[in-house]
């Protein structure tokens, strides 16, 4: 077992709070490595950094950071199985499902990439007479990162790319159950040649993340996880001063019309339901079956399921273990409890064998049918394999029971009319639609955020949103080269059109006299 470490002006710092966290392989439960929780005092040492490396990367030219993303996007490509195989180790996720993680991790590197265009601002000549304006954006500082356990990749590379791009130093408080792929991006990066302290890891827990809300050097907090911390991220960030963004938790429905290729939508069910052991936001957890079609639908998603092959990620298996052993409790106390709630257990992941070695913690895929909506498997996201059929009569019914729901972060309907499908995507009260697409996570290109209870602030991640809501903008005005002479005049400025003077007030006689001796 080995001792984990920070990482602060491009090198690692030991631990001195004396408190450590077991990190855990979950698919042999054995202990790997003891991670150091940092103090407050810590988290200051490791901010104080970043914040000493921002005027220099502010001031380092847009070429020169670009050169700089080119050179890790080349190392990460050269390297990602190196990243997939870590966050299998920790997470638990399959190795294929783990470097699909990385390689849309690494849309955003590339999108970031291209940040001389995307920090352009405009300008505008002669917006009065020889006076001109422009736009321009200028990075914030000190970027906090809080990231889930369930990407320890992509989540981070949601977020710092831009970040950096864009000028800002980065701050990045991973989960504390996947802590080694953060470290091992920081020592990519100093590879690629970015300067020391603007890519910082701070490993810890609520200690680490109260540091980061409350610090002063730290301007922006992007958060992902669960939506009670992320409204405690958000009001206390926000409270702070802080430009936050907060994504929360998700409760993701999948409508299947009458009309939808049956093969096809229990295809996308098994994906979308239990990859990564339904340890995604956006995991499809609610299958809405429309019409007569329920029954023969359950049955083509059971006979999927059943085939379905549970074990250790590094063994070729389709679906692996959840992250912790209360992980594994909580999903099957979940099961239990759709079970004496009166829902159909038509698959019981918490039985059958396993492809492992050691004292996993695994949940197999987990279908139950005829869910009510007043069922804690239904209201709750559990977070693990567990796909709960809803059985609606119409369309409407099932566009209310979305739009019902307090979280709208991802949705998704499996149909052949196009009609119907515009009108779902008008219609339905969530942040990301699929049409036939189980989950409908957008490109880099594209912002990723939800609505209502799935997103707390109002900007998106990564996109051109992620470089608005890195950047602060900043308004020139300007005149030049010759001063003006115009003499003291304390009105509001506004412009004159050729050939006419501006109306002033006259200092000697004020309008109302002069207008009442004419009158007279």
């Amino acid at each position: 077992m080995i001792t984990l470490y920070h990482w602060a002006d491009g090198q690692k710092v030991d631990g001195k709070s004396g408190r450590f966290s077991d990190v855990t392989n979950p698919a042999t439960g054995e202990v790997t490595a003891s991670l150091p929780l940092a103090s407050s005092e810590e988290a200051d040492e490791v901010i104080a950094a970043a914040a000493a490396a921002f005027p220099a990367w502010r001031d380092t030219s847009l070429a020169s950071r670009s050169q700089i993303l080119f050179r890790f996007r080349e190392l990460l490509n050269a390297r990602s199985a190196e990243l997939a195989a870590i966050i299998t180790s920790e997470h638990g996720k399959v190795l294929s499902d783990a470097a699909g993680e990385v390689a849309r991790g690494q849309e955003v590197v590339e999108f970031a990439c291209g940040a001389p265009h995307l920090l352009k601002g405009s300008s505008t000549e002669n917006a009065s007479t020889n006076v001109d304006v422009a736009s321009i954006r200028q990075p914030l500082g000190v970027v906090g990162i809080i990231s889930p356990f369930n990407f320890p990749a992509m989540v981070p590379m949601w977020f710092f790319p831009i970040a950096i791009a864009a000028g800002n130093t980065v701050v990045l408080k991973p989960s504390e159950k996947v802590p080694t792929a953060a470290l091992w991006i920081a020592e990519l990066w100093k590879e690629a040649g970015l300067p020391d302290g603007v890519f910082n890891v701070l490993n810890g827990d609520k200690t680490a993340v109260d540091a980061l809300l409350s610090s002063s050097d730290v301007k922006t907090i992007s958060f992902v996880g669960s939506t009670p911390i992320a409204r405690y991220v958000y009001e206390t960030g926000t409270a702070h001063g802080k430009r936050v963004q907060a994504l929360g938790g998700a409760k993701n429905h999948m409508v299947v019309l009458p009309d939808a290729d049956l093969d096809l939508a229990a295809d996308q069910a098994i994906n979308a339901g239990f990859g990564s052991a339904g340890e995604r936001c956006m995991a499809i957890s609610a299958l809405v079956a429309v019409g007569d079609i329920a029954d023969t639908l359950v049955s083509k998603i059971k006979d999927r399921a059943v085939a379905l092959r549970t074990g250790d990620g590094t063994r070729g298996c389709d679906m692996g273990p959840l992250v912790t052993s209360v992980a594994q409790q909580r999903v099957s106390a979940y099961i239990d409890a759709g079970e004496s709630a009166g829902a159909t257990l038509v698959v019981d992941g918490r039985q059958g064998s396993f492809d492992a070695t050691g004292s996993g913690f695994f949940v197999g895929p987990t279908l139950f049918d005829h869910v009510e909506t007043g069922m804690s498997i239904y209201t709750d996201e559990i977070f693990g394999p567990v796909l709960s059929v809803v059985r609606v009569d119409s369309y409407e019914d099932a566009v209310e029971l979305i739009n019902a729901n307090p979280y709208g972060n991802g949705t998704a309907i499996f149909t052949n009319d196009g009609g119907a499908a515009r009108r779902f995507q008008n219609e339905v009260q969530v942040g990301m639609i699929g049409i036939n697409v189980p989950v409908p996570v957008p490109m880099a290109y594209y912002s990723f955020g939800g609505w209502k209870n799935s997103l707390f602030g109002d900007t998106h991640a990564h996109g051109t949103e992620g470089f608005h809501f890195f950047t602060h903008g900043k308004v020139v005005t300007s005149r030049w080269p010759a001063p003006s002479h115009g003499g003291i005049n304390l009105n509001f400025p506004q412009n004159t059109v050729p050939g006419t003077t501006a109306i002033t007030r006259s200092v000697t006689k004020p309008r109302w006299q002069s207008h009442q001796a004419n009158a007279e």
